[in-house]
């Protein structure tokens, strides 16, 4: 898919999709979300993975998660580059 002046690149997607899933986009953005993941599959694909991973996840309680599993989220977390 190859980006236009206002169309959102899958790269952007990625950076919103909290943001939608959180119904926070601006109108603006919003419509181009909307936009593109009427044309890319992938994305669509990529926001199901994600819905899915956000129910799954939502139902750990903090005991169930081991303590070297989260010791190793927390470092990952740690170093993450943006």
């Amino acid at each position: 898919m190859s980006p236009g002046l206002h169309d959102l690149t899958c790269q952007e997607l990625v950076e919103l999709i909290t943001d939608y899933l959180e119904g926070a986009l601006s109108a603006p953005d919003r419509a181009r979300f909307d936009q593109h993941i009427a044309k890319c599959g992938w994305c669509k694909i990529y926001i199901e993975q994600m819905k899915t991973t956000i129910h799954a996840v939502g139902k750990l309680s903090k005991a169930a998660v081991h303590p070297s599993g989260r010791d190793d989220l927390l470092a990952v977390f740690r170093h993450w580059h943006a």
